[in-house]
């Protein structure tokens, strides 16, 4: 059973035109690498930050990547060279590669900056730029993948964390309720017993994966390869029983076809979730955001009663494995620019801009009790608090 839609690609609207046009003429280098903009006159393409002149609006299309440029003939520009890895990125892929080998606890952003040649305000404001993260938060992240790789290779808890520089076990069970999802000792059981039927869709953002158990759904992900997201759902969870579905759930993964095209919700998701106490009322406040609007980070920590709770409250979002349902991509940075995307900030855009479409709007109330059937439906289903 594979439910289908017509696949093609997301058109860019006149209000994201709009906006990339702006970021254009302001040449705004936070704008590189979230789109190019291809010269009709000349059939070049160029980063919104080339220092080129300014071309007419009138002669000017815009791309999300550089790849769909080329396809339609443009060639990259010679000033800005939108083709290679450059600025911030290129910074931001150094610092990644160091910290990726690094097990001291204790890397600085001096020594960091200081090895790369860079100072520390310039890579503090690239990181935020490139990956909407501050460089010690990046830290943890790499640290925690790292140590869930080697529990999940059969690693003793002890010898994971100190082999990923984690000073005491204090420390990496202090994290593990904000970023695992359940204690080590759950998590490093990899989904023990479980078993997870997957079924893989096309909708208007790609490829779309949607896994349940019986009592419901527990994963959706978005992507470009049906290999590459079944390896994620193998990675999160190894020691589950994971097969392809026969049948059982066609009209959950429907829904979640017709909330990725836009439409309003249909029918409640039972869901399947392990997650802390904290995640699952992150997770309820998101689903409190009506369709078409938007919160930022303090926003949705401050609704939780807990204002500096910014971070922890990015985590959850990041944490999230049923996206769509559970509406991560409505929470944006202070700024209001789109950030923290797990699915890409591409698909993050096209969602948000479907749910303000005049012609896919929803009465007022339509969504009440959205969030009480989330705590009802995980309540029992989730790891440790």
């Amino acid at each position: 059973m594979t439910p289908t839609l017509t696949n093609h690609p997301q058109p860019i609207t006149p209000h994201v035109a709009a906006r990339y046009w702006r970021a254009t003429r302001a040449r705004d280098p936070r704008a590189d690498g979230t789109f190019v903009l291809a010269v009709r006159s000349t059939h070049i393409y160029c980063r919104p930050s080339c220092p080129a002149r300014r071309p007419l609006r009138r002669n000017v299309t815009f791309y999300r990547t550089r790849e769909e440029a080329e396809r339609n003939g443009y060639r990259p520009c010679l000033r800005c060279r939108p083709n290679e890895i450059s600025g911030p990125v290129a910074l931001v892929r150094r610092a990644a590669d160091l910290l990726a080998q690094s097990t001291e606890e204790g890397l600085t952003l001096r020594l960091l900056a200081k090895t790369l040649g860079a100072t520390q305000s310039t890579l503090r404001r690239a990181f935020l730029q490139v990956t909407g993260l501050k460089p010690r938060e990046l830290v943890e992240a790499l640290r925690l993948h790292r140590f869930k790789a080697l529990m999940r290779a059969g690693k003793s808890i002890t010898d994971a964390l100190y082999e990923t520089g984690y000073g005491s076990s204090s420390r990496v069970y202090e994290r593990s309720n904000a970023q695992l999802g359940m204690t080590p000792a759950t998590y490093r059981k990899g989904g023990m017993g479980m078993k997870l039927a997957y079924t893989i869709a096309e909708s208007p953002l790609g490829k779309v994966l949607v896994a349940a158990t019986g009592r419901g759904v527990s994963a959706i992900y978005l992507g470009d390869e049906e290999t590459r997201l079944v390896a994620e759902l193998r990675e999160e969870y190894p020691r589950a029983e994971i097969a392809a579905a026969s049948n059982g759930f066609e009209r959950w993964v429907k829904e979640v076809l017709q909330r990725i095209a836009g439409r309003p919700p249909h029918i409640e998701l039972p869901l399947d979730l392990q997650a802390t106490a904290f995640q699952r009322r992150v997770w309820t406040e998101l689903q409190r955001i009506p369709r078409g609007s938007t919160r930022t980070y303090s926003q949705v920590a401050r609704s939780l009663g807990r204002p500096k709770a910014v971070r922890a409250v990015a985590r959850a979002c990041a944490r999230n494995p049923v996206s769509i349902v559970v509406p991560c991509h409505r929470v944006i940075r202070e700024d209001g620019a789109l950030a923290g995307y797990r699915w890409g900030l591409s698909r993050k855009e096209q969602l948000l801009a479907s749910e303000r479409s005049p012609s896919q709007s929803v009465r007022n109330g339509e969504e009440k009790g959205r969030a009480r059937q989330f705590s009802q439906a995980t309540a029992g289903t989730c790891g440790a608090p």
